[in-house]
């Protein structure tokens, strides 16, 4: 059955996209060329409704951020206080006097209300971040973005080690859709997808704090591309854009900042060229950033598998786990036990400054805990996998900055774009994000991200294969490719 005409009138009627059939004709009719359909006043009335998606998606994005925001400070920071506790920000590392067992009924309540969401409501709470980042299936779903919200302030607020992005991307997918559907209640299916993705552009942008960035990530993840590109794209700018100019007004209006959780360029040497020496590192760096993540994502997908078997008490077991690995790290370093747990975010900053002031053996402890909590938070909750993979390779970069012939820049930037691709599997976007967090470092470093990032995706794929989990037949490399080979 043919879906319904947005406009109402068939005479001039738009489907989304018309790509390969003409309006209200047959199979056979010749192909509709997207680029006519930006020329018409439908498009123009949809890139309306798309601003002022923008609007909406930014002003509750900027809402959800700061509500974790203020969860984590006041559940890890301003509590301990008012108990006389002496308490830093969550995530920055430090001196504190927080007991060690202080985060576990936190975390089990975590668990409690993240195994509820993953069971009881629609959606099962969102993406599974072990999976990565994909916007390429279905969108969420109005009727889903409760168990998605209440997830990810579980995962996000109370301790477990897992960025915003995922959940995000999933508010904005699911505020796009609710908004046409509001305006129209029979849509057809294709435009509500359409306003899925530009309601996730303007989430994903307010996070980044660029509309390039959150369109190139969302190009990348929906698997955007060919001649229908720029009809898709054109209305996500709009809404990023449109949102990105709410979304620093709303902070500047209610005195909040986004500094909390916006991401910020680590201070780092500036590098004019990079040497062959640095080129070597970062081959060898990136294949090791690839398999350590793949094993952590194994991790994930092995627990993710028993806590399935009794959900409510294993994800609560889970996150009293993730409780154990932050006590360990606190006992063996000294250091405060909400350096494992969070994101990281919050310590980009002043991290490529812990170098003079942690030994090695704390920065490799903290490798060593923080990503198994990962690990293990990957698998059981809900929130996205892209910041604790900077933060990780970011301290990984310190911590082999001292290998001969090996300095802190290159070693950081590459382990941070090989950390991001090889969990994303976005090799592009990993790319981008990683330039804007070292853009302090110069131009220097560009190529040596590149090679990273491409090394790390091409070698995870490569360990996807090997390990059996997927396979590549001969007759899936497309006839042009094969024949280029061949002809070589």
């Amino acid at each position: 059955m043919q879906p319904r005409c947005v406009c109402g009138d068939h005479r001039a009627c738009w489907k989304w996209p018309p790509i390969g059939q003409a309006h209200h004709m047959g199979d056979d009719a010749p192909a509709v060329d997207p680029r006519s359909l930006i020329r018409t006043r439908q498009y123009r009335v949809m890139l309306v409704f798309a601003a002022a998606i923008g609007l909406l998606v930014s002003a509750v994005s900027w809402g959800y951020l700061e509500l974790v925001h203020y969860i984590q400070d006041w559940v890890y920071k301003d509590l301990p206080k008012d108990l006389g506790y002496t308490a830093l920000t969550p995530g920055d590392l430090g001196h504190s006097t927080i007991p060690w067992w202080y985060p576990l009924p936190w975390l089990a309540l975590a668990g409690v209300l993240t195994a509820l969401a993953i069971t009881r409501l629609p959606g099962g709470g969102g993406h599974v971040p072990a999976d990565g980042i994909s916007a390429s299936g279905s969108p969420t779903k109005p009727i889903e973005l409760p168990g998605v919200v209440l997830a990810a302030f579980a995962t996000l607020g109370l301790g477990l080690v897992l960025g915003p992005e995922a959940p995000l991307i999933a508010i904005g997918m699911g505020l796009g859709m609710l908004a046409i559907q509001l305006i129209r209640r029979e849509a057809p299916d294709d435009l509500l997808s359409l306003m899925a993705v530009t309601g996730a552009f303007a989430a994903i942008s307010s996070l980044f704090g660029s509309p390039v960035v959150g369109a190139v990530i969302m190009i990348e993840a929906a698997g955007l591309g060919g001649a229908s590109l720029p009809v898709i794209l054109v209305p996500g700018l709009l809404a990023a854009g449109v949102g990105g100019l709410v979304f620093t007004g709303l902070g500047s209006w209610s005195g909040l900042s986004t500094s909390a959780y916006a991401l910020s360029p680590i201070a780092l040497p500036a590098v004019s060229k990079p040497g062959w020496g640095d080129v070597g590192w970062t081959v060898a760096l990136a294949l090791a950033a690839a398999v350590v993540t793949f094993a952590l994502v194994e991790l994930a997908r092995w627990t993710k598998r028993v806590v399935e078997t009794r959900p409510v008490l294993l994800t609560t077991a889970a996150a009293l786990a993730v409780g154990g690995l932050a006590i360990a790290f606190n006992e063996a370093t000294g250091q405060p036990i909400t350096a494992v747990l969070f994101s990281g975010q919050n310590a980009f900053g002043d991290l490529a400054k812990s170098e003079a002031t942690l030994s090695l053996s704390t920065l490799a402890l903290l490798l060593l805990f923080k990503g198994l909590a990962w690990g293990i938070s990957l698998g059981n909750f809900r929130g996205g996998p892209a910041f604790p993979a900077l933060f990780l390779g970011a301290s990984a970069g310190v911590l082999a900055a001292h290998l001969p012939g090996l300095a802190e820049t290159p070693a950081v930037a590459a382990l941070m774009a090989a950390g991001c691709a090889a969990i994303l599997r976005l090799p592009l976007s990993s790319v981008v994000i990683t330039l804007v967090l070292v853009s302090n470092a110069g131009v220097g470093v560009t190529s040596l991200i590149v090679v990273a990032a491409v090394v790390a995706f091409v070698a995870v794929e490569a360990l996807d294969v090997l390990s059996g989990r997927v396979r590549t037949p001969a007759d899936a490399v497309a006839p042009s490719v094969q024949g280029s080979l061949s002809a070589r």
